[in-house]
């Protein structure tokens, strides 16, 4: 029963890595512009938009043009949320093994 005990120190620390990680995603900005800059939008690592700006410019274009643009930058910020979400996370739970599971 040695082994369990290695298991579950190995899975507390992996837990405490995680809590680590999500406090860190939480805080990263991750900037994304669109229409040559008509439209920026801050998300953070753990893919919450915090923040959008439209130029008043861009605002007077064709509806469905503003709307495709925003979708872009939306859709882009979300991906990239994403992959740094899936990069930390990957580093975090890195050489943890549970045996018959993985």
């Amino acid at each position: 029963m040695a082994g369990v005990g290695k298991l579950i120190k190995q899975a507390q620390k992996m837990q405490t890595q995680i809590a680590q990680a999500q406090a860190a995603l939480g805080a990263q900005k991750i900037d994304v512009s669109a229409g040559g800059g008509a439209v920026k939008l801050t998300v953070n690592g753990a893919g919450e938009f915090l923040s959008l700006s439209l130029d008043t410019e861009f605002l007077r274009e064709d509806a469905s043009l503003v709307a495709e643009t925003i979708l872009g930058a939306v859709r882009d910020g979300a991906a990239k949320a994403k992959e740094a979400n899936e990069a930390v996370m990957r580093k975090a739970t890195q050489g943890f093994s549970m045996p018959g599971l993985m």
